[in-house]
């Protein structure tokens, strides 16, 4: 009781006022070492072990009981799994959105354009600059984008986009296509978006 800080009376048993510095502990097993008793007479200790009487080694056994290694090993597998997963995110993401207000239209005669707008964000930490190519239809090509697009580290950026094809490149109906971006510095940084492209009927 004199050695604790916050003048409680361990004997008592537990206490709200306690900190857990263990300075009892060690002023127990000193005096216990000069009268040559056992040491542990004060020790961190759960109710149930102070009732069935454990000794460090009967603690020790429990701990390591199959359900403690089970729970372990899962525990460990999920933080394996979500550093994994951190370390092999894709740093970019993008989204592609047809623009409504202009579904199709002739861009020139016998070139047909849809219009989109697609949002490239960078979550890295390195500036990055992408390039946006495009494939599913014969000729078609990525026109009104200044290429490559500089972003910052944590950015985004929302560009206007269009796409043009030869009218004669497929027949009139709602096709299929491919966005890819990619980034300059870092091929393995990309992503393919699917999106439609309409040909109107002539």
């Amino acid at each position: 009781m004199q050695v604790c800080p916050t003048g409680i009376d361990i004997r008592k048993g537990l206490q709200y006022e306690c900190i857990g510095c263990a300075a009892c502990i060690d002023g127990c097993n000193q005096v216990m070492d000069k009268m040559g008793y056992p040491r542990g007479l004060i020790r961190y200790v759960s109710e149930h072990g102070l009732e069935a009487r454990y000794d460090r080694a009967a603690m020790l056994r429990r701990v390591l009981r199959p359900r403690v290694l089970i729970y372990t090993a899962i525990l460990l597998a999920i933080v394996v799994a979500a550093g994994l997963s951190l370390a092999s995110r894709n740093p970019l993401k993008v989204d592609v959105l047809r623009d409504r207000g202009a579904l199709a239209r002739e861009a020139a005669p016998g070139v047909i354009e849809n219009v989109y707008r697609v949002q490239i964000m960078n979550t890295d930490e390195t500036p990055r600059r992408f390039t946006i190519d495009v494939s599913g239809l014969p000729g078609i090509k990525v026109v009104g984008v200044e290429q490559p697009v500089a972003i910052e580290a944590a950015g985004s950026k929302l560009l206007p986009l269009r796409l043009t094809v030869g009218a004669e490149a497929a027949p009139p109906g709602t096709h299929k296509v491919e966005l890819h971006v990619r980034a300059v510095e870092d091929a393995s940084v990309a992503r393919d978006e699917h999106t439609t492209f309409i040909l109107p009927k002539p």
